[in-house]
């Protein structure tokens, strides 16, 4: 197709997850400026699974299987070799539809790590400055300042009066770790310790709020996809980006999958990488990576870089179970929409002493009659690889997530089972007798075999995928300088948790909208 006033844009942008939706509705503010938006999926907002957030826990099950891509990785030798589903969400809002609602925003120390690479525009004082601007919270907090009341992205506190489940663990926690029990872990002065109140991306009434919701809604958006007030935005679901379109070193445009035809829309300014997980492959399938793999399947090389799919990496998860006090459980139903049974922010355990970083992410999950803590190591070691191994753009590429790979990721998960979880264990039956550790059992992690076979075959899979293109520079590892533009070519930008240079101490999605409004903020200027 040639170039015409109906397929050229100054930007066109792949992907409505959290940083690709903040991009689209940021770069149209300018009325002048129009903007092509590609989603894979529909425009899922008004079902009831991606709206009602009770879903959220389930969503992954394979009844909504319609929601998500369908991948899954490779063998992982440091867990058995079980594999894991290599996948995140295929609709308007992307991952942020079908997650967990966690806001967790990454902490001053890791935004500092980020600024001593990449220099003043990723400081944290910069960062929370974004963050104020993103913002509706609806929450408590001891220091406002740090909080934004009037940006589009809506984030409730609940729950409002936590049950009593919820305290008897937080008390726990409180007592076994020394930690006080803290009001507002998005608070840098307060970024560790337990909490009875998470922050979820919600609305009031509690349906999610997704990167679509926020930023592509209707007062934004009309049905034929042209925005409001003359905004130049245009949105195209069920369409694949398949590669990008270069002339020479420069990226002109996307070939993207419409209705099974294959359709060329073309950029003034910038082609915007923003499709998470999938942005690794298209960046080989349009011929940047590693040239060896490249030639390989056919691919011909438009620059090399093998620091493209490398350094993946993903936060581990593992649970714990205790049996609960049947009486606390009709309580929980003041606010079906608070989904977590409180939480806690901590140290590393092998590095408690000297690091006040966030280490260790606890989370207290009530289902199917017991009280479940899911288990993250936020600072894990091992690295994985995403790699091209045919040149079909609709084949989910194969992901090695690398889980413990690394020895010290095993000793640290083992350590927390060993100090933090025994002892809230311990504390926890004291306040009530009723609640008690059944797996894995005190015995099995006292034994360190047993417990590491325990750890290997309990590990499980989240959706914190970060790192594949590495926002850095090209001789530390990096695929996209401080503003994510892609080494070695010229208008092209990726914007979305895979160029994250540091792992962040959380959920990833608030790390993607601070990563997709800085770029966009700084296209504008």
């Amino acid at each position: 197709m040639e170039k015409s006033s109906t397929n050229m844009f100054d930007f066109i942008v792949v992907g409505t997850g959290p940083a690709g939706a903040v991009m689209a509705k940021t770069l149209s503010d300018d009325k002048q400026t129009s903007v092509l938006a590609l989603e894979a999926g529909e425009n899922n907002d008004r079902d009831k699974p991606i709206k009602d957030s009770r879903f959220a826990p389930e969503l992954e099950e394979q009844f909504f299987a319609q929601y998500f891509w369908q991948g899954e990785g490779v063998p992982q030798p440091g867990v058995d070799n079980r594999t894991f589903e290599w996948t995140t969400g295929r609709l308007s809002g992307g991952g942020s539809s079908i997650n967990g609602e966690q806001y967790v925003r990454p902490t001053p120390s890791v935004l500092r790590d980020w600024q001593m690479l990449l220099g003043p525009l990723w400081s944290p004082e910069k960062a929370i400055q974004t963050f104020k601007q993103l913002e509706n919270f609806r929450g408590k907090t001891n220091s406002p300042e740090f909080h934004g009341f009037d940006g589009r992205l809506n984030i409730r506190q609940s729950p409002l009066n936590p049950p009593n489940m919820t305290k008897k663990l937080v008390s726990a926690m409180e007592q076994a770790t020394g930690f006080h029990k803290i009001l507002d872990y998005n608070d840098p002065k307060t970024p560790i310790g337990p909490f009875t109140r998470w922050q979820l991306f919600q609305k009031n009434n509690g349906q999610r709020e997704s990167s679509s919701t926020a930023f592509l809604s209707s007062d934004i958006m009309i049905p034929k996809g042209i925005g409001v007030n003359g905004r130049k935005l245009r949105v195209v679901f069920k369409s694949t980006a398949l590669r990008i379109l270069f002339d020479g070193k420069t990226a002109i445009g996307i070939e993207f999958l419409s209705e099974g035809k294959k359709v060329r829309a073309f950029a003034r300014k910038k082609v915007i990488i923003s499709a998470g997980i999938n942005s690794a492959q298209l960046l080989m399938l349009s011929g940047i990576g590693p040239a060896d793999d490249l030639h390989q399947v056919g691919i011909p090389v438009v620059f090399n870089n093998p620091n493209v799919g490398e350094f993946l990496t993903n936060h581990t998860l593992n649970t714990a179970t205790f049996t609960v006090n049947r009486k606390d459980i009709p309580e929980l139903q003041n606010d079906p929409f608070a989904l977590y049974t409180g939480g806690a922010f901590l140290p590393n355990p092998l590095n408690s002493k000297n690091d006040r970083r966030r280490g260790v992410q606890l989370i207290g999950i009530f289902s199917e009659g017991s009280l479940n803590i899911a288990i993250l190591f936020l600072q894990p070691r091992s690295r994985g690889r995403i790699e091209i191994q045919n040149n079909d753009p609709l084949k989910i590429v194969l992901a090695d997530e690398g889980f413990l790979d690394n020895r010290y990721d095993m000793e640290v998960v083992k350590a927390i089972y060993k100090t933090y979880i025994t002892d809230i264990a311990d504390k926890l039956s004291k306040i009530d007798p009723n609640y008690q550790l059944v797996s894995p059992t005190l015995e099995t992690i006292e034994d360190d075999e047993e417990l590491e076979n325990y750890i290997r075959e309990n590990f499980d899979h989240n959706h914190h995928q970060q790192s594949s293109l590495r926002m850095a520079p090209f001789n530390r590892g990096g695929v996209v300088d401080r503003f994510g533009n892609v080494h070695g070519v010229d208008n092209l930008i990726v914007a979305d948790a895979s160029i994250i240079p540091f792992t962040v101490d959380g959920n990833t999605s608030a790390a993607a909208y601070l990563i997709g409004y800085t770029i966009a903020k700084h296209l504008t200027q």
